[in-house]
């Protein structure tokens, strides 16, 4: 065997680097699938799309929208504050980019508690509830990640050392904002 041929070990990709691509390829299939699906219902759809009584707050989404977006610079934030070794100032960026996820989460659900029309109501509805329904599931499982990386910080351990694990989350939270940034665009833009 020609050792030459062999990269060492340290010129290898991490393995969680490996695994979070693949993960997050994965969750692309799912939403694309998603969005095929909704593009379906809508060239196959008679009629208009959306259709009528399907009223929905393009302003106040779209504010919402910039915050889960800004959500993503406060994790990028948070990154670099831990791979610099600033724990305080990870915890702090954390913390805020849990805040306008929650914000975000509470928005979807007043929304969903407020329209006209729901999941059984016509293939929009269910097109609508199914996406924004699936991508709220990811916003909550990116907030748990969240969570537990917080709990995990205040062991006496956890510092610089933890960038990968950090830097996964905010792979993840990255792609489920720019989900919602074509959700958005999709649902609640394009008529």
């Amino acid at each position: 065997m020609d050792t030459a041929a062999v990269a060492p070990a340290h010129d290898r990709t991490p393995v969680l680097t490996v695994g979070a691509v693949v993960w997050l390829a994965s969750e692309l299939m799912f939403f694309s699938g998603l969005f095929a699906a909704y593009f379906t219902l809508r060239a196959t759809t008679r009629g208009d799309w959306p259709p009528a009584g399907v009223d929905l707050d393009v302003v106040t989404s779209g504010l919402f929208t910039l915050a889960l977006v800004g959500s993503s610079a406060t994790m990028a934030l948070a990154v670099r504050a831990i791979a610099a070794g600033q724990l305080v100032a990870f915890r702090a960026w954390l913390v805020a980019t849990l805040a306008l996820a929650g914000g975000f989460l509470a928005n979807q659900a007043h929304e969903w508690s407020t329209l006209g029309f729901s999941v059984s109501s016509h293939a929009y509805g269910s097109a609508f509830y199914v996406m924004t329904g699936f991508h709220g599931l990811h916003v909550a499982a990116g907030m748990l990640a969240m969570v537990l990386l917080l709990g995990r910080s205040g062991s006496g351990r956890f510092g610089a050392a933890e960038a990968p694990a950090v830097e996964m989350v905010g792979y993840y939270w990255h792609f489920v904002d720019v989900v919602w940034v074509g959700l958005w665009a999709t649902l609640f833009l394009l008529k």
